[in-house]
């Protein structure tokens, strides 16, 4: 596993510890060493969460290491299952004590000879996937195993709900305003005239888990967590699943119509073409914004663009087609989803990026000098180093991007959201040209290195100031085009007479 000090995704089993903090009365025992136990000290911090964190740690420390572990992770299961009486209890190693090498499969059955609840082992390889592939993938388990055991008991509920009904999958704890982005979607069902039958796992109760067949389809959200539990219900129920973003207008549009597809498939004509018109008219404020002069001023921004691959992949779209802004670079951190990204976003930028290495696009972002950034929380502190500004778009992210207001990214009320993250992303309009007219831009220091130590190039001290006494509007191209001319003469250091050379080489 690679050594970072800071990751875009945390490690496999924070992934499953988030689904299983996410359902109603399921506790998780983490078989780990104390350093790897602070779960539940970001997630309540993070979610201001009001109620403990059901996770408990079973520490391997030095008497573990002797003896082994076995005694203590069946006691801690069973002491916790007597003291919360939970649905599920989930045991979960971390990447270090995986190194151990012990049969947790074998701790599990022998818990649950004692156990009144269901104890249920992680089935996730700690050293191939991430904190989102593992979550995607205990989610799946989870369901499997309570429709499973509904199965074999003969209560699983497999008759199709009178009305259509929906199955959300994939709101989870510390998700990036996915709490918000719920409501908006559960506000959206319902105009749209369909019953929520479950939202899973946030809130949900292991024991419902029997009526998700109930449903007339799944809805994704988000591709990180959920496709793997919608592609079960598909094989198993022939459940068709809608895994459209709803970010934006158009995407909006498109998810609903994909809804509308299915239904009509299940032979319930719907045709949601008026209610696409009216709200995109009249209800969100995104499309007048579009044309308006405000978003005039926008036209021909350069912005990069990087997170996960669902809100990376939705904000380049809008940038591009909603706002007519140049997304100069668009990028994400999930390389295991790295085809269907470029398929997506390979029309509606210039450049893509796939990299879990954060030095790498705070290079990309120093070499383009963007007029915006949208990224995580790690892309918010290149911006500032760079005097950048930064829209947060998706996870990892600091305490102040889990609100305490309504802040949804999803559907109509969504689209208004990022129209604001948007414009108040840029210094536009009376501002811009003021600062262009007392210097603000034009004095600004030349970006003359990359934000990591691993710079190929130096400027020298005449090569700088003869930089910055170019004008501010074309100084960053004049920047670049010295430093290819440069690169590829072999030079590393560019003093005034290499710029000049490079004018003169442009100019020929």
């Amino acid at each position: 596993m690679k050594l970072a000090y800071w990751m875009y995704a945390g490690p496999a089993h924070i992934g499953t510890l988030r689904i299983a903090s996410s359902f109603k009365n399921v506790h998780a025992i983490m078989h780990a060493p104390l350093g790897d136990d602070y779960f539940n000290v970001m997630r309540s911090m993070l979610e201001r969460e009001r109620d403990y964190t059901p996770v408990t740690t079973s520490v391997v420390d030095r008497n573990v290491l002797a003896r082994g572990s076995q005694e203590k992770v069946v006691d801690n299961i069973v002491r916790k299952d007597g003291e919360e009486s939970p649905d599920l209890i989930v045991l979960t190693p971390t990447c270090t004590s995986s190194i151990l090498q012990e049969d947790l499969a074998n701790f599990v059955e022998r818990a649950s000879l004692e156990a009144k609840g269901d104890v249920l082992l992680a089935d996730v390889n700690h050293y191939r996937v991430n904190e989102l592939q593992a979550a995607d993938r205990t989610l799946a388990q989870i369901v499997q195993f309570y429709i499973e055991k509904a199965r074999k008991r003969g209560d699983l509920a497999t008759a199709r709900s009178e009305r259509p009904s929906v199955n959300i999958l994939g709101i989870t704890t510390l998700g990036f305003h996915n709490q918000h982005d719920c409501t908006e979607l559960r506000r959206l069902m319902a105009e749209l005239g369909i019953e929520v039958n479950a939202v899973v796992p946030h809130g949900a109760s292991v024991q419902d888990l029997k009526n998700l067949p109930r449903a007339w389809f799944n809805l994704v959200p988000y591709r990180e967590i959920g496709p793997s539990a919608a592609a079960y219900l598909e094989r198993e129920f022939g459940q068709p699943t809608v895994q459209i973003t709803p970010m934006g207008l158009v995407e909006t549009a498109r998810c609903i119509r994909a809804i509308a597809a299915v239904l009509n498939d299940a032979d319930h004509a719907v045709n949601y073409d008026e209610y696409i018109d009216h709200q995109t008219r009249f209800v969100s404020q995104a499309a007048w914004f579009s044309r308006s002069i405000d978003c005039q001023n926008l036209t021909g921004k350069r912005a990069v663009v990087f997170g996960d691959s669902t809100h990376a992949a939705a904000m380049t779209k809008v940038l591009s087609r909603e706002m007519g802004i140049r997304v100069v670079l668009a990028g994400t951190y999930c390389p295991y989803d790295a085809d269907w990204f470029r398929a997506e976003v390979g029309d509606y930028c210039d450049e893509i990026l796939v990299s879990e290495d954060n030095g790498a696009i705070a290079d990309k972002i120093a070499q383009l000098e963007p007029a915006a950034i949208f990224g995580t929380q790690m892309e918010r502190h290149v911006g500032k180093r760079l005097d950048i500004p930064c829209g947060v778009i998706a996870a990892p992210i600091h305490i102040q991007n889990f609100p305490v207001g309504y802040r949804p990214f999803v559907g109509y009320e969504g689209a208004n959201q990022l129209v604001d993250l948007v414009y108040n992303s840029f210094a536009l309009g009376m501002e811009d040209h003021l600062l262009e007219i007392f210097g603000g831009h034009d004095t600004k220091e030349a970006i003359t290195r990359t934000v990591s130590a691993a710079s190929d190039l130096t400027w020298t001290k005449d090569g700088l100031a003869e930089l910055n006494r170019i004008p501010g509007f074309v100084r960053g191209k004049v920047k670049r085009n010295t430093e290819k001319f440069a690169r590829d003469r072999g030079f590393g250091e560019i003093n005034a007479e290499v710029l000049y050379a490079a004018k003169e080489a442009v100019g020929a």
